[in-house]
């Protein structure tokens, strides 16, 4: 690592930090919002894996950058105790890596044309991948990146590895420079980092002897690699190759074969090391299993668990329907909503459906599942976070929505929270003329019926702006039927 000094300060790009939390190291320090910080104890600052690493220490100097002007100031940390900074973005240097494969499944390349710029960016950072818990493939990484991840110990990893065969592997990412992955994992685990994997299959090109292999290949290198994750392919009506999505009948065999191999590895790990995501489950009709399945992994980004605990989650909130109606007369109404509208997406809308019929035995109050088709991006994309505002407003214009809407929250994913397409929940409100609610789960559409939601996009209301719900009381039913 290069020292300070040698670092040229007219060009360096540190991190720019834009809060600063009161009473922390750095506020004592004297730092500001605005501030760029450029080192700490003589040592250039990339990313947040950096200011962490450096800020181990009791005694800091930290270099930062104010109008122009470069300055250095001393500050004192008890063990344990963070700087108290907060970044405009968490990598300084850029704002995140670009993969440099041509995958033919990857979704970037068939996203639909004319959405926003960062839809088209192909991320391939190791950092994101500590951080947050991204899947890279490794085929990007200088040897100053490697050397980060061992002296720092960036663990765990989360590592995209689709095929181990080396040479079927550069095949299945197009890229004929991708280094054996076997040897990286390997290079890993000499060095106590742990890594999650995961595959994703697409049928007749990785799936078969190729995934068998994959799968053996990775538990002989355990307990590096702590868990396989296998994920169907998804395929957007953009693609432009010669891939496809499952069968039903097809992935009910990858299914079979998966849940097969659980058992000799529970008996040889103490855990099942590799999980299939819920969409398998989905698309075979089958019951997703029980949360222990998944001995403790925390891969519910990935897609493994979620369902489950959705699942879960309802019987407590069936409980605390039920503890509700023993505390109030029986025979009250619960709300003066008398209808709500739950909005998801085709793979989810059976089991949202079915539990949308017990939630209205439960509380009398009509509850209707709209299953929105994605148009922009086709018929083979089924989830719910992938969902379009503009597709949401087409296919519920002109319907009876009842008192009040419910649209999945992981739809608008975005630090702005809109949708893929730009369209905001306000939007979305303003549009329909009714007010609308984000959901993760039953809990959710419970807290909207006795008004305890947060946050309610009220139609009228210029965008960014919500209001608290406002529930009228039981007394007042008579004249107020409906939710206004």
């Amino acid at each position: 690592m290069p020292l300070f000094q040698e670092i040229d300060l007219s060009t360096y790009t540190g991190g720019q930090i834009v809060a600063i939390a009161p009473g922390s190291v750095a506020a004592k320090a004297g730092l500001q919002a605005g501030d760029e910080l450029l080192a700490i104890n003589g040592s250039p600052v990339e990313d947040v894996i950096d200011v962490q690493f450096y800020a181990a220490e009791e005694e800091l100097t930290l270099t930062v950058r104010r109008g122009g002007e470069v300055m250095t100031v001393s500050a004192k940390r008890r063990y344990n105790q963070q700087l108290g900074l907060e970044f405009s973005h968490p990598t300084f240097d850029t704002d995140i890596r670009r993969c440099t494969n041509l995958c033919e499944f990857c979704f970037v390349l068939q996203m639909a044309p004319r959405f926003r710029r960062t839809l088209y960016i192909k991320d391939d950072d190791y950092r994101y991948s500590f951080l947050f818990g991204h899947y890279v493939t490794l085929t990007n990484l200088s040897e100053h990146d490697w050397w980060r991840i061992e002296n720092m110990h960036l663990s765990p990893l989360y590592v995209s590895v689709h095929v181990t065969d080396w040479e079927a592997r550069r095949s299945y990412l197009r890229n004929k420079t991708a280094p054996d992955i076997l040897e990286q994992l390997r290079w890993l685990g000499e060095r106590g980092i742990e890594v999650h994997t995961q595959i994703v299959v697409t049928p007749e090109v990785n799936d078969g002897a190729l995934l068998e292999q994959s799968i053996n290949d990775l538990a002989e290198l355990w307990p590096t690699v702590q868990s396989v994750s296998v994920v169907p392919v998804g395929l957007t009506k953009q693609h432009k190759y010669n891939m496809r999505t499952h069968t039903k009948e097809e992935a009910a065999v990858t299914l079979d074969y998966v849940e097969s191999l659980q058992a000799k590895f529970l008996e040889k790990f103490g855990v099942r090391f590799v999980y299939p995501t819920d969409e398998w489950y989905l698309v075979t009709d089958r019951t997703v299993p029980q949360l222990d399945a998944y001995d403790g992994q925390e891969l519910h980004e990935n897609g493994l668990g979620m369902v489950r605990n959705f699942l879960d989650e309802w019987e407590e909130v069936r409980k605390e329907i039920g503890d509700w109606r023993l505390e109030n007369d029986d025979q009250s109404p619960i709300s003066n909503l008398q209808s709500l509208t739950l909005v998801t997406g085709a793979l989810f809308a059976p089991i949202l459906r079915e539990t949308a019929v017990q939630f209205q035995a439960l509380t009398g109050t009509q509850i209707t599942v709209r299953e929105i088709k994605n148009e922009k991006l086709g018929g083979t994309i089924t989830v719910a976070g992938l969902l379009m505002g503009a597709d949401v407003l087409e296919q519920l214009k002109g319907s009876e929505l009842g008192d009040l809407t419910l649209l999945p929250r992981v739809m608008f994913d975005h630090p702005d929270r809109i949708a893929l397409d730009d369209i905001s929940p306000q939007d979305i409100a303003n549009q329909l003329g009714k007010p609308i609610i984000l959901a993760d789960t039953m809990g959710d559409v419970w807290d909207a019926l006795i008004g305890a939601s947060q946050v309610i996009y009220q139609p009228g209301t210029p965008a960014g702006n919500h209001i608290p719900l406002k529930l009228i009381p039981p007394d007042e039913l008579e004249n107020n039927q409906h939710f206004s």
